[in-house]
C-alpha cells in the first residue's frame, strides 16, 4: 500500500501533462559552466551534444522537444571573483531552468559540461512541487568514480571530484547553497552505479555512508537489484534525479574521455537499465555529463553513446 501510495504522489507531482498530443514532452538544458582552473571555464560539451541533430533525433523517435535552454549568468555574475562561485550561480540558474520545465510537465534532460551540475539539477528536482516546500530528492549518480571526495580527501584537488559529497552536504556549503540545494541529501537517498575508481579515503566515506549500489555486473545482467534501489529511493523519496558521467562507459565509447576506467558497461548496456529506471513514476529527470566534444570525439563515437543513453531514459518514461 505504501508504494502504490507513493506512485499516487508522482503522479499528482507532475503538474501539467506529460504528453503534447500524444508525445512525450521533453526540455533540453545546457549547462557550460565547469568550475574548473586553468583550463577554459566554459564547456563546449554541451553545445557539442545538441549540435549533433539531438532534437531531430528525438522528434524522430516521436518525442516532442521544445527549444533548447541555454544557462548563463547575468554580465553583474559574470563579473563575479572565482570559479567556483561562477559555477554556484549557475547552478542556481539551471535550478530554477529544471524547476520551471517540470512545473510545466516537460522531463528535463540536462546536457551538462561535467558533474559538479549535479547541483543544480538536483536542486532543480527539490524545488519542483506544488509548494514552498522542498521536495525528497533521490539521486542515482553512476559514474567511474563516486565523487565523494571533500577538501580533507582528495588527492587531486579537482572540484570535479567532490560534487556528491556537496550535494550531501559534506563540504563546500556555499556552492551548494548558491545552487538552491537546502537541505542536502542524505546519504540513504544516494544510490552510486557502476562505481569502481575511487581515492581511499574517499572510500572509507562511502563506507561509512548510508549510500547503496548498483555495480556493473547489475547493470549488464539488468539485475533486481536495480529494481530493488529504485523501489527504496521511491519509499524513501518524492522525485528521483538519475545522473551519468560518460567515463562510466567502457573505454571504447568515450575514446577522448581523459579519466576513462577499464570494465565499464557499454551505452547499449547502461541504456537498457537506464530504461528500467525510468519506468517508476517517481524518476523524473535526466542528465549527461563529460561527453567528449570536437577533436576528442572525431568519429562522434561518445555523442552517440550519449544519445543511446538519452534515448534510453526517454523510452522507460514512454512505458509508464
Amino acid at each position: 500500500m505504501r508504494y502504490k501510495m507513493s506512485i499516487f504522489l508522482a503522479v499528482a507531482l507532475l503538474g501539467s501533462s506529460l504528453l503534447a498530443q500524444g508525445k512525450l514532452r521533453v526540455a533540453m538544458v545546457k549547462m557550460p559552466y565547469s568550475g574548473s582552473r586553468n583550463v577554459p571555464e566554459l564547456s563546449i560539451n554541451p553545445d557539442y551534444l545538441e549540435a549533433g541533430g539531438l532534437a531531430d533525433l528525438l522528434r524522430s523517435q516521436g518525442y516532442d522537444p521544445k527549444a533548447t535552454s541555454n544557462i548563463s549568468l547575468t554580465p553583474e555574475e559574470d563579473a563575479d571573483y572565482g570559479e567556483w562561485h561562477r559555477l554556484g550561480m549557475a547552478n542556481g540558474h539551471l535550478g530554477r531552468q529544471v524547476a520551471a520545465d517540470l512545473k510545466d510537465g516537460f522531463i528535463p534532460i540536462g546536457l551538462l559540461a561535467n558533474c559538479s551540475a549535479v547541483n543544480g539539477m538536483l536542486a532543480g528536482v527539490q524545488k519542483s512541487g506544488p509548494g514552498r516546500r522542498p521536495l525528497k530528492v533521490g539521486l542515482v549518480f553512476i559514474d567511474a568514480h563516486g565523487d565523494f571526495n571533500t577538501p580533507e580527501t582528495t588527492l587531486s584537488g579537482m572540484l570535479g571530484g567532490m560534487p556528491v559529497a556537496v550535494a550531501a552536504g559534506m563540504c563546500l556549503t556555499r556552492i551548494r547553497l548558491e545552487a538552491g540545494l537546502d537541505p542536502a541529501l542524505p546519504t540513504r537517498s544516494i544510490v552510486m552505479g557502476a562505481v569502481r575508481d575511487t581515492d581511499p579515503l574517499e572510500q572509507d566515506l562511502i563506507d561509512r555512508s548510508q549510500i547503496e549500489h548498483i555495480t556493473v555486473d547489475d547493470i549488464r545482467s539488468l539485475s533486481p537489484q536495480i529494481n530493488r534501489q529504485i523501489e527504496r529511493l521511491s519509499e524513501l523519496c518524492d522525485r528521483i534525479y538519475v545522473h551519468v558521467d560518460m567515463d562510466v562507459l567502457d573505454p571504447s565509447e568515450v575514446p577522448g574521455h581523459p579519466l576513462t576506467v577499464a570494465d565499464g558497461p557499454s551505452s547499449k548496456e547502461l541504456a537498457a537499465a537506464i530504461k528500467v529506471m525510468f519506468t517508476y513514476p517517481k524518476v523524473c529527470a535526466f542528465g549527461v555529463a563529460s561527453t567528449p566534444a570536437g577533436d576528442k570525439d572525431p568519429e562522434g563515437v561518445s555523442r552517440q553513446a550519449a544519445y543511446n543513453l538519452i534515448l534510453g531514459a526517454l523510452s522507460g518514461v514512454s512505458e509508464r
